[in-house]
């Protein structure tokens, strides 16, 4: 039996199953998509699917780790 009913044609989703929004860049720390982006997905196009994943390399950057405990925390 083909079952072509549940072939998608389709960009397929960032997602690493690591659900944590970063609390100064305000993107997933798993997937580096914005909560709009997320929320959006699959009501997105695949044109603007691709355009989000070609982004999110350079996302990455955005992450740095809080190194040196509340005396850092006290610097901001």
């Amino acid at each position: 039996m083909n079952d072509d009913v549940w072939k998608r044609e389709e960009v397929e989703s960032p997602c690493i199953k690591v659900c944590v929004v970063h609390p100064e860049a305000r993107i997933c720390i798993g997937c580096h998509r914005t909560l709009d982006e997320i929320r959006d997905w699959s009501r997105m196009t695949a044109d603007a699917r691709r355009e989000v994943m070609d982004d999110l390399p350079d996302r990455a950057s955005k992450l740095t780790k809080r190194r040196g405990g509340r005396a850092a925390r006290l610097k901001r």
